[in-house]
């Protein structure tokens, strides 16, 4: 048997035209599909979309997973820089476009530099460059 291959990552939202919006002009992605309740991004690898939390609720035939918002952090998009310089732009920019500073960016022990941000809808990302020796 086949090994199947990850073709996409959707974030669930209760204001997808908000959340999409956040993503599309605080983090420069470009929206392939925009619907009433689904926005799906371009580019490369992976596709990332934004769908709402009411018509996963109806896809899923009422599951209880998808009835209450759920609590805590279960998933994390990072999203990579040129250099340091990129993340230190690039994060105040998010503060000015709906997003909420959680850590600024620093020096990691596992060699990055990198800074977690919320988006909207409080999910928490981070923003990171490889330090080069």
């Amino acid at each position: 048997m086949a090994t199947p291959r990850l073709e996409g990552i959707t974030v669930l939202a209760d204001d997808v035209e908000q959340l999409s919006a956040f993503y599309r002009d605080a983090l420069g992605l470009t929206i392939e599909v925009a619907e009433e309740h689904y926005v799906a991004f371009g580019g490369e690898g992976v596709r990332f979309a934004v769908f709402s939390r009411a018509g996963m609720l109806a896809n899923t035939h009422d599951h209880p997973a998808y009835r209450a918002r759920t609590t805590g952090q279960a998933f994390e998009l990072n999203f990579e820089c040129a250099d340091r310089g990129e993340v230190d732009e690039r994060f105040a920019w998010l503060s000015t476009h709906g997003a909420e500073a959680v850590a600024h960016p620093v020096e990691t022990a596992w060699g990055h530099y990198t800074g977690f941000f919320a988006d909207p809808e409080g999910n928490i990302h981070s923003l990171f460059a490889v330090l080069r020796a």
